[in-house]
C-alpha cells in the first residue's frame, strides 16, 4: 500500500508540473462502460472453467502528462455466477486500480494516416474485493492485490467523444476465497485467482482545447516536425547574426527584424521604402529591370513570355515549414504578379497552394489552402480586384526527396497560373 500511495504522489507531482506548462491539447478524460467478466484460475474443484460472467459497469478517469504516455484510475463492478454443469453460486467482484498509460497509436505514428483510430495501452496495479452470495464459505469480504495489463482500441467520433474496447487481465495475489466460494484458495501458487474483463463504452474528454493528447503529434510526424522547425529557427539566427545588410547594422539589432539579407537599411535598421508601398527599393528596382527587359510583344529575351513566366512556374511564394507567411524575398513574386495584373486589365489569374510530405495529407491539404488564401489576401490589398482571383489548396507536392530540408522548401509554395 505504502508504494502505490508514493506511486500516486509521483505521478500527480508530475501532472502538476506538466500542466503547469502551455500546451495546446486537453489531458484529462472520463469514460464509462460495459463489461463481460470471465475467470480464469482461482476455482475449487469441478467448477474450473465452468464460470460465466453477467454483465458489469466501469468508471474510469484518466490524465494525459503528454500526447504519449499518461496515468488512469480505474474501478470496476462484475458479478460471477455459474453455467449449467454446476452448483448454483454468485459472487461479486469489485476492483480499484491506479494504471500507467502508453499511447501506442502516437509512438507507432497512427496519426501520420489516421484521425480516426488509435490504441491505448495501460499496466498497473491496485486492490480486487470479492464479495461472496449465499452459501459461500464465508460472510466476509476477501480484499487481494491486484495487478492488471490491457489494451484499449478507440474510435473517435469527435473531438470531445470516443468509443473504446478494451481487453484486460487481472491477476490476484493472496486470494482466500475460491470464484465460486465453495473453499480456500490455493496458496501455493503465485497468483491464487485471475479473471479476464472485456469493455466497452465511450470516453469523455474534458478541456477547452480542441484536441485531447490521444489525438495530437506521432512519432514519426511530431518528432521530424520538431527537429525541422528547430533547424530552421537556428538556421534563421545564424543568417542573422551573419548578415549586416549594406550599411553594417546585423539583423539582430534591427529594429525591422525581417528586412531582407544585402538590402540598404537606414541607421536604425529598417530596409530602405521610399514609396512605402512595403517592397524594398532595390528589390523594387531590381524588379523593374527584370520587366523591361520584355519586348513590345510581351516576350522576354529569354523567349519565354511574362505570361508564360508566371503560368510555368519561375514566380512562386514560398514558406516557411507548417507556416502560412510568406518568406520576405517572396514579396518580390507577389509583386511581380501585381505588376502584370495593373499592366493587363483583362487578365485573371489562379493562386495555387502546396505543402510538402511531413505530417498528416488532411492537415497539410488546409495548409496548402491557408497559404494560397494568404498571397489571395495580400494582392487584394495590394489593388487587385477580388473577382479576377482564384485560389485553391492542392495539398502535398511529393515530387522532391523528403528527407532534405532543402528540396522540402521549394514545394512549400504558391504558384500561379494567368487565364
Amino acid at each position: 500500500m505504502k508504494k502505490i500511495t508514493l506511486l500516486l504522489s509521483c505521478l500527480f507531482a508530475t501532472a502538476v508540473v506538466t500542466n503547469a506548462q502551455e500546451t495546446d491539447y486537453n489531458h484529462w478524460s472520463i469514460e464509462a462502460g460495459v463489461n463481460m467478466s470471465k475467470a480464469a484460475q482461482g476455482f475449487a474443484g469441478g467448477y474450473d472453467n465452468s464460470v460465466t460472467g453477467s454483465i458489469g459497469g466501469e468508471l474510469g478517469v484518466r490524465y494525459m502528462i503528454n500526447e504519449k504516455f499518461g496515468f488512469k484510475f480505474g474501478a470496476l463492478y462484475s458479478k460471477l455466477s455459474e453455467d449449467d454443469n454446476v452448483p448454483a453460486f454468485e459472487t461479486s467482484y469489485y476492483r480499484g486500480t491506479l494504471e500507467g498509460v502508453v499511447n501506442v497509436g502516437n509512438i507507432l505514428g497512427f496519426r501520420d494516416w489516421t484521425q480516426r483510430l488509435n490504441v491505448l495501452a495501460h499496466a498497473g496495479m491496485g486492490v480486487g474485493m470479492i464479495s461472496l452470495g449465499d452459501g459461500g464459505i464465508s460472510d466476509e469480504h476477501d480484499y487481494t492485490p491486484a495487478f492488471i495489463v490491457g489494451v484499449t482500441p478507440q474510435l473517435r467520433l469527435s473531438d470531445k467523444i470516443s468509443l473504446f474496447a478494451d481487453a484486460s487481465f487481472t491477476a490476484h495475489s493472496k486470494q482466500d476465497f475460491t470464484w465460486d466460494g465453495t473453499s480456500a484458495s490455493n496458496k501455493n501458487r503465485d497468483f491464487d485467482g485471475g479473471i479476464a474483463t472485456l469493455t466497452a463504452g465511450i470516453q469523455i474528454y474534458l478541456g477547452k482545447n480542441e484536441k485531447h493528447a490521444d489525438w495530437v503529434g506521432s512519432y514519426a510526424g511530431s518528432t521530424t516536425q520538431e527537429i525541422d522547425s528547430i533547424a530552421n529557427r537556428i538556421s534563421d539566427i545564424e543568417n542573422d547574426m551573419m548578415d549586416t545588410d549594406q550599411d553594417g547594422v546585423p539583423d539582430y539589432l534591427d529594429r525591422e527584424p525581417n528586412s531582407m539579407n544585402g538590402v540598404t537599411v537606414d541607421t536604425k535598421g529598417v530596409a530602405v521604402d521610399k514609396n512605402n508601398n512595403g517592397i524594398p527599393d532595390e528589390i523594387e528596382g531590381s524588379l523593374d529591370k527584370r520587366y523591361a527587359k520584355s519586348g513590345q510583344d510581351g516576350s522576354s529575351t529569354s523567349g519565354l513570355s511574362i505570361k508564360d513566366l508566371i503560368s510555368n512556374g519561375y514566380v512562386n511564394v514560398y514558406f516557411k515549414f507548417n507556416s502560412t507567411q510568406p518568406e520576405t524575398y517572396s514579396l518580390e513574386a507577389v509583386n511581380y504578379l501585381v505588376k502584370y495584373m495593373n499592366e493587363n486589365s483583362s487578365a485573371n489569374a489562379e493562386l495555387i497552394g502546396y505543402a510538402d510530405e511531413i505530417g498528416n495529407a488532411d492537415y497539410n491539404l488546409q495548409l496548402s489552402e491557408k497559404r494560397a488564401k494568404k498571397v489571395y489576401d495580400i494582392l487584394i490589398a495590394s489593388g487587385v480586384s477580388a473577382d479576377r482571383l482564384e485560389y485553391k489548396g492542392e495539398g502535398i507536392d511529393d515530387s522532391v526527396d523528403k528527407s532534405s530540408n532543402e528540396a522540402r522548401q521549394l514545394v512549400r509554395r504558391v504558384t500561379f497560373k494567368l487565364k
